[in-house]
């Protein structure tokens, strides 16, 4: 899958390609939000939710460069989530076979990252949405510097980040937000002059906890 000297400095990566190998079909325990009382709100409505995925898209190294997570800013003219960091993706469609075929759908309506291009490793559970919707991370490996452009409609700026930080449970923190007139548990991280945090946060943030748990 990957030279193992370029692994040497990314010992996350190498837990997280250990980790997909090792388990076959990854565990399929529902995401939990960082707070319980989310859970409470959306597992009384989870029948009504929509099928979603999102493509956790990793550049491999090379000898010039660590592994990286493609990111995206999502428009400031969306009507939900505007402005906020997210990994590509969106909703099921009637034509989509399954959850990974939606991801690299989308990734590639997104950002131009061509379907073929993505090597899929696996995927995670799923994570409900306060929004409405049931999402499913699936995660790929991409070569290095793949040639992306974003979809101005939806996405303003896509850019990337370390997978060795983003796959740290300690880079990421715990902060509050209100929603529904309640304070409200969050995590987030920050990267040069990108918040990480919601939803994105949370796939992010469990499965780098995931990796992380693996023994030597």
């Amino acid at each position: 899958m990957l030279d193992d000297s370029l692994l040497v400095n990314e010992p996350r990566l190498k837990n997280l390609i250990r980790y997909f190998a090792d388990e076959g079909p990854a565990r399929r325990e529902r995401i939990p939000h960082p707070d319980s009382k989310v859970d409470e709100i959306t597992r009384h409505a989870s029948g009504s939710f929509r099928q979603a995925a999102v493509l956790v898209p990793i550049v491999k190294p090379s000898r010039e460069a660590f592994s990286q997570i493609i990111l995206t800013v999502r428009s400031p003219n969306l009507s939900s989530h505007a402005g906020q960091v997210s990994l590509p993706g969106g909703t099921r469609e009637l034509e989509d076979a399954d959850d990974i075929m939606t991801a690299l759908r989308e990734a590639e309506e997104e950002i131009g990252l061509d379907q073929q291009a993505v090597q899929i490793m696996g995927q995670l559970g799923k994570i409900l949405l306060p929004s409405g919707f049931e999402v499913t991370p699936v995660i790929g490996l991409v070569d290095p510097e793949p040639p992306l452009r974003a979809c101005p409609v939806e996405v303003h700026e896509i850019f990337t980040a370390p997978t060795n930080l983003l796959m740290d449970p300690a880079s990421y923190q715990e902060s509050s937000m209100e929603y529904q007139g309640q304070p409200r548990k969050i995590l987030e991280l920050f990267y040069r002059d990108f918040r990480v945090w919601g939803a994105t946060a949370v796939i992010l943030h469990h499965l780098a906890r995931e990796i992380d748990s693996l023994e030597d």
